[in-house]
């Protein structure tokens, strides 16, 4: 009888001392659960420029297929500084994400001479999305027919052939004066708050030309009212594979492209980054988000955290040349 008793307590009390571990383990599952919540996709400059084209399409695509939400919220301003610098003072919970691009990850830091974060030390590298090289473009009833053309108005009238570009700073910018100084011309840099106005100036005739992401051209070029002239990257795009490169044309070694992703505070639970990383890469491998992000002039492309964030790194590092070499800055 007192052992029956006594197993009967042994049962009682192991189940009691179980019961705990087993709420506080489904307690933290709970918890941890990602995304709980609605998660805000900071995007650093205005609506239907390339990296709201892309940011848009992300947020989209993970919203079908996880029935996640996703909320874009254009923070524009400085280069795409301004969005950068609110998503490196967010908390590091995983609710607030940035889609950064070379422009103020790599480039900004080398130009404005007091910005607020370090792209290295404040982020975290989540997920490449895709590359893009850099177009310059003209209006379709320009005189400019050929880049041989600027070049030899460029020469025949220093600073009065004009280019656009989203801002100043951003690595499109600086593509126009890397060509300059290739091409040892010197065109004249007018500088937008975003894409779509610079797009908007060319189209209408007030400048000559527009330095450009591919996303951010390639509507109006597929709409007949654009005629791109070179692309700076090493390679042709998929998007515009008649388009000739910058070193085709007789500029050695030219090779100028900007690349999108995901990144997060600095401190962010790994699980969350992994977690991300993964349900994007799965999105960039579908034929339909491959389709789309070439649709846009994009090349997707896939890396892991790692890999991502050692990229970062490397072209931190090398633009800090590319910049002092300009001699540009920004107060």
């Amino acid at each position: 009888m007192i052992r029956r008793h006594l197993g009967k307590l042994a049962t009682s009390l192991a189940f009691s001392l179980a019961l705990p571990l087993a709420l506080t383990a489904t307690a933290h599952a709970q918890a941890t659960a990602y995304p709980a919540k609605p998660v805000r996709l900071i995007v650093p400059f205005p609506p239907g420029g390339g990296t709201d084209i892309l940011a848009r399409l992300v947020a989209q695509k993970l919203t079908e297929a996880k029935h996640w939400t996703m909320v874009p919220d254009n923070r524009a301003g400085a280069g795409g500084t301004i969005g950068i610098a609110e998503a490196a003072r967010a908390a590091p919970t995983g609710y607030d994400i940035v889609m950064g691009q070379k422009d103020n990850m790599v480039v900004a830091p080398w130009l404005y001479k007091n910005l607020s974060y370090n792209p290295v030390k404040d982020l975290t590298a989540v997920a490449h999305v895709a590359y893009t090289p850099v177009v310059i473009v003209t209006q379709a009833n320009s005189k400019f027919k050929t880049l041989d053309d600027v070049v030899k108005a460029a020469r025949a009238a220093p600073d009065t052939v004009t280019y656009g570009s989203p801002g100043n700073g951003t690595t499109i910018h600086l593509a126009g004066e890397i060509f300059n100084g290739a091409a040892r011309i010197k065109m004249r840099h007018v500088p937008y708050k975003g894409s779509n106005a610079a797009m908007m100036d060319v189209l209408a005739g007030n400048v000559d030309l527009m330095v450009s992401s591919v996303p951010s051209a390639m509507a109006q070029i597929k709409a007949g009212k654009l005629r791109p002239l070179a692309v700076t990257s090493a390679k042709r795009s998929t998007s515009l594979p008649e388009t000739p490169t910058v070193a085709e044309l007789g500029y050695k070694d030219f090779d100028v492209s900007t690349w999108y992703g995901i990144f997060v505070p600095a401190g962010t639970p790994k699980d969350v980054v992994t977690t991300l990383n993964a349900e994007i890469n799965k999105l960039l491998a579908t034929p339909d988000m491959k389709a789309a992000i070439i649709a846009q002039g994009a090349e997707p492309q896939s890396m892991t955290p790692e890999q991502f964030g050692a990229l970062l790194k490397t072209d931190y590092e090398k633009w800090k040349g590319i910049v002092q070499a300009s001699g540009a800055t920004i107060e």
